[in-house]
Order: C-alpha cells, then sequence, then structure tokens
C-alpha cells in the first residue's frame, strides 16, 4: 500500500457494488445523494412608481383645494368690505389747521461757530371734523412736530379724546422747542427764515385710532396726519406773527407696520 492512497471499496454484499460517495461521504439510505439546502432569500425590492404617483396626485390634490379655499375666503373677504362700503359709505377724518402764531423763533450762534441753536414756541389751533353717519372714532393721545423742510422746530401733544358722528372737535395746542443743530441745518433753516413770505412749516401728527362700527370695535391703528402748505416769519419785537395757513393741506395716512418696516 502506498502512503497517502486510500484503500479500495470494499465489495458489495451479495455482490453488489459499493454506493458511490459524494465528496467522500456515503449519502444516506435510499441511495440517493444528500445536497445542502441553501436559506431563502427574499428578492430585492424593486421600486414602484404606482406609489409615488399616487404621492403626486394627493400633493395636487391637497394644493388645489388649498387654493380654492383661499381664493374662497378672499371672494368671501372682498363681498363683505363691498356690503360695509355700500352700506356705511365710511370717510376718513378730516384735520384743518384753523391758525398759527408764531411767538418765538430765534436761531442763534456762538461767536466762534461751534454751536448753532433754535428756540422755537408757537400757539396751534386745530380742528378735527368726522364725516360720517355711523363711524366713531376714538383717538390715543397726539405728538405733534413742527419742521421747517426737514429741521425740527417744536413738539406738542394733544390729549385723547373721541370723535362722534358728524362731530367737529377743536383744540388749542402750545408746541416749543430748544434744539442744537449742526451745521447743515443751519444753513437750511437761515435759508428759510430769508425767503419772502415766511419760512415753509410742517406739522405732523402722530397717533392710534380705534374704528366702531354700530355694535363693532376694530383694533387700534397708527395714523399720521400730515399738514403741508404753512409759511411763518419770526416774531419782531414781543408781538406775535400770524402764519400763513390758507394753503394749508392736511392728510391721513395710516401707519401699519409690518416686523420692523412701517408702511
Amino acid at each position: 500500500m502506498q502512503n497517502g492512497a486510500h484503500p479500495p471499496p470494499k465489495p458489495a454484499v451479495n455482490g453488489s457494488a459499493a454506493p458511490p460517495t459524494v465528496n467522500g461521504t456515503a449519502p444516506a439510505s435510499g441511495g440517493k445523494p444528500q445536497f445542502r439546502q441553501q436559506p431563502y432569500r427574499p428578492p430585492p425590492y424593486r421600486h414602484r412608481r404606482n406609489h409615488h404617483r399616487s404621492r403626486r396626485n394627493l400633493c395636487c390634490c391637497f394644493c388645489f383645494w388649498t387654493i380654492i379655499i383661499v381664493l374662497g375666503l378672499a371672494l368671501l373677504a372682498a363681498i363683505a368690505g363691498a356690503a360695509l362700503y355700500v352700506l356705511y359709505r365710511p370717510h376718513r377724518p378730516q384735520f384743518t389747521i384753523s391758525s398759527l402764531r408764531i411767538s418765538k423763533l430765534n436761531l442763534t450762534t456762538a461767536a466762534d461757530s461751534s454751536a448753532s441753536h433754535v428756540s422755537s414756541l408757537f400757539n396751534l389751533t386745530l380742528s378735527s371734523f368726522n364725516p360720517n353717519s355711523h363711524i366713531t372714532y376714538a383717538y390715543d393721545p397726539f405728538t405733534l412736530s413742527c419742521f421747517s423742510n426737514s429741521v425740527l422746530l417744536a413738539n406738542g401733544s394733544i390729549p385723547a379724546f373721541t370723535s362722534a358722528t358728524k362731530n367737529q372737535t377743536v383744540f388749542r395746542s402750545l408746541m416749543s422747542g430748544a434744539e442744537d443743530l449742526d451745521a447743515d441745518s443751519v444753513t437750511s433753516l437761515r435759508s428759510d427764515l430769508k425767503k419772502k413770505g415766511g419760512a415753509p412749516l410742517t406739522i405732523e401728527m402722530d397717533t392710534k385710532v380705534k374704528v366702531k362700527i354700530g355694535g363693532v370695535n376694530s383694533k387700534k391703528v397708527g395714523i399720521r396726519v400730515t399738514c403741508e402748505g404753512i409759511k411763518g416769519t419770526p416774531p419782531k419785537g414781543k408781538q406775535p406773527t400770524v402764519a400763513s395757513v390758507s394753503d394749508a393741506d392736511c392728510k391721513v395716512d395710516l401707519r401699519i407696520k409690518i416686523w420692523i418696516f412701517t408702511l
């Protein structure tokens, strides 16, 4: 017997041949070879287009109904606004400058031109009129400012009041100021004071108002009243001068604040 050689198969009993071997292993009873059964592996997942298509259809349907709802709400708001306008005919409040007396308006500059100063004293008569028949305005206190171009001359205030329907309210306010001016402001104001007919003056009034229509009250909304077309001259002596207000025009604008912007 050679080294490393396998022994010959034993002869079969009763003359039959020896059963074959598979990898050196004899088959199980029955004469059939045994094979190792592989574990079941599911087929790889296949992305179905129908799933994406259903999600896309759902998104389109949601967007469509959202647009329909928004348009419907906008239409209802427009109809309600038109109905209120036809029913109540709302008008903005009206403001008028009745008179403006200038008791003091002095521009002084230091001898070395290092500093300039303006001091002023105004007596303002203002009237407010509510032209509406079914709308009431409730005003917070007013803050008044008087400018000559962009130079601030005086400040004042008006107390809070309620303007009933077809009501006119008259106020008298004392406006005064003592401001230090830079070089550009001094040049601008000195030029305005030398103009024939007087320096152009602008009065701004800021407040908040609440509107009442029937039994419905709105939230407070900021408004600014700007009165332009006023011309005044500094007094000569102790006698005040009367500013020209015949061309004065006051406009009312909403002051809506969105984040950090005021419109």
